[in-house]
């Protein structure tokens, strides 16, 4: 029978024909396969990492109270900022209309810990029994001074919203491991807050959603609305996603709307999770051991212990990219009470999570990234006492560290000033950071690539190098 179409259908659907056409003619093979598929045909070299855990510490830790140790400061303690070491460079409204920048040094002892002889503040006690895993990047640094441009910065490769995140590319570009949980997992720590979080961190932008992350929350319902309702069993919902499917595939046909099969996708992601995420998200048969290994928030559902040890069980399970935030670490004031609990909240936990993967011989196919947006200044904002001082958001340097997945262990990369203010050797940018994840799982960065509004975009849009010392 045939159906008579409209004008507009008609226009619609030729233009969709011509379009089809065109974009196959202007993407090579390999791009061709991955708008199709969403996977890339092959990854362009072998791969070190197989997955990301990926511990962001949002609202930006202070290097100078952690990683990066600076003895002149706590000599020149209270004296102005040198000009000469500033050298103009922008501040933030909320020290720069102080009438004076006096330089805070950290009340905190620093040693040297691993082969690489890295300096860990005591701060980190756990994180310092674990050195030799990490690659300490002491040289980051950061286009963006405020926490909204600076944290899409990190997470999106752009400091405008609307770009995908890293792990909507990395589940565009390698699929997934496991059929019946996404590839893409954000977590985030329960009752802390700070600088807001928005769900296009983990978004897809403009690829298309199903690449996007799905949040899991603490709690009887980790993702929502995956239940059935009351008086709906699973058999009942099973026919129904049948018809619905056969209903959505007579609109494709009719369409050609590509998001149309995202959708499908989707629902039957979701019957296949009722089953997978009670689980991997029920940690009550892991032994003893391991939670004391995790601390004593480990049995606390959305405590960072808890993430990092439900982390773990995801990435056994073959999720491809695991995305932890933390909030809290925005310390104007206050910063040595403030960063005091930040970092017993989080510092055993991290560690263990390097211990747990090592113990079970994934660490070497896991990369584990942590740190934040940016760093803080050298000076104190607000009033400097012998015991209390705060700092200000600082893009010019700041610490991350990497570990497990081709990462060289027991190093440290790159030399800010003795003030600690400026990278004076091996600096590492945004671009840079994301270009090295990237690598490490396979990808080179500059062909992972996705045509939208008439160009090829990519992560590192358009800068960034390997950061090739870091490498095992």
């Amino acid at each position: 029978m045939n159906v008579p179409i409209s004008r507009r259908q008609l226009l619609n659907r030729l233009g969709m024909g011509l379009g089809g056409i065109a974009l196959a003619d202007l993407l090579n093979p390999r791009q061709r396969a991955a708008a199709e598929t969403g996977v890339l045909p092959a990854t362009h070299h072998p791969a070190k990492a197989k997955r990301v855990i990926y511990l962001f510490q949002s609202g930006g830790p202070s290097q100078l109270d952690t990683f990066d140790y600076k003895p002149l400061l706590n000599e020149q303690q209270g004296q102005h900022l040198p000009d000469s070491v500033r050298m103009g460079q922008r501040l933030t409204n909320m020290s720069g209309n102080q009438s004076n920048l006096p330089l805070a040094g950290s009340i905190f002892k620093f040693a040297q810990h691993g082969q690489s002889g890295a300096w860990i503040s005591e701060l980190l006690p756990h994180t310092a029994k674990v050195a030799d895993d990490l690659c300490v990047i002491r040289s980051m640094h950061t286009e963006a001074i405020n926490h909204d441009p600076a944290i899409t910065f990190l997470q999106t490769g752009s400091q405008i919203s609307g770009r995908p995140s890293i792990g909507a590319w990395l589940n565009y570009g390698l699929g997934s491991d496991n059929e019946n949980l996404p590839a893409f997992v954000v977590l985030i720590t329960k009752g802390k807050t700070d600088q807001p979080l928005y769900s296009r961190l983990w978004g897809s932008g403009f690829l298309p959603t199903r690449f996007q992350g799905v949040q899991f929350r603490s709690g009887k319902d980790p993702v929502l609305y995956l239940n059935n309702p009351p008086g709906v069993d699973r058999e009942s919902r099973r026919n129904m996603l049948d018809r619905l499917r056969e209903l959505h595939e007579l609109e494709l046909a009719e369409t050609g709307d590509t998001e149309i099969n995202t959708r499908i996708a989707q629902y039957e992601m979701a019957f296949k999770m009722q089953s997978s995420v009670p689980e991997v998200t029920d940690t009550s048969a892991e032994p003893a051991h391991i939670f004391d290994l995790y601390g004593p928030d480990a049995k606390t559902p959305g405590s960072f212990a808890a993430n990092c040890l439900l982390a773990r069980r995801l990435a056994e399970r073959g999720v491809k990219f695991i995305q932890l935030y933390h909030q809290g670490w925005d310390q104007h004031g206050g910063l040595p009470k403030g960063i005091t609990r930040q970092c017993q909240e989080t510092d055993q936990p991290a560690a263990a999570l390097l211990t747990d993967l090592k113990q079970r011989g994934m660490l070497d196919e896991t990369l584990v990234v942590w740190g934040g947006e940016f760093g803080r200044t050298n000076y104190s904002q607000g009033k400097l006492t012998a015991t209390d001082y705060g700092r200000d958001h600082h893009p010019r340097s700041f610490s991350v560290w990497m570990a497990g997945g081709g990462v060289k262990g027991g190093t440290v990369h790159g030399e800010t000033c003795p003030y600690g203010y400026n990278v004076v050797s091996d600096g590492v940018n945004v671009y840079d950071f994301h270009a090295t994840m990237l690598h490490l799982l396979g990808i080179n960065h500059e062909q992972l690539t996705f045509r939208f509004q008439g160009r090829d975009y990519r992560l590192t849009d358009v800068h960034g190098e390997v950061v090739k010392p870091i490498l095992a």
